[in-house]
């Protein structure tokens, strides 16, 4: 189970950290990846992370301003977003995926948590 948190409304050029806590013991297992939504749109790829934490994927919308980073004794996985810009606004989601590979197409992900609003005003 994946619990997202830490959305909210910032103006642009702020930050929002998201964090999602996951359930289970296996947390290790796990490539883990955060994905948004606009409301009429395809679920877009935000970013990703290796299993060990040792490598991440970015959109190229927000790389050089999100971070992804991965706890596995806490069971947590974190996006710091700054420089926030008004397309960021989105419900953003955590995902996790079993496999070894990173990927960014969401269909592959097997869990998702229930999604945290982020709403960037200009």
């Amino acid at each position: 189970q994946l619990q997202a948190s830490g959305g909210g409304l910032v103006q642009a050029g702020g930050s929002l950290r998201l964090s999602c806590a996951a359930s289970g013991r296996t947390f290790s297992r796990y490539v883990m990846g955060w994905f948004r939504q606009v409301p009429g749109k395809e679920s877009e790829f935000v970013a990703a992370i290796s299993r060990s934490g040792d490598s991440t994927y970015y959109a190229g919308s927000v790389k050089g301003r999100f971070t992804i980073s991965k706890d596995n004794a806490k069971n947590t996985v974190s996006l710091q977003m700054n420089s926030l810009k008004s397309e960021d606004t989105a419900v953003y989601y955590c995902a996790a995926r079993s496999g070894i590979q990173v990927v960014t197409t969401g269909g592959l992900y097997e869990y998702w948590g229930q999604g945290t609003q982020v709403t960037v005003s200009s």
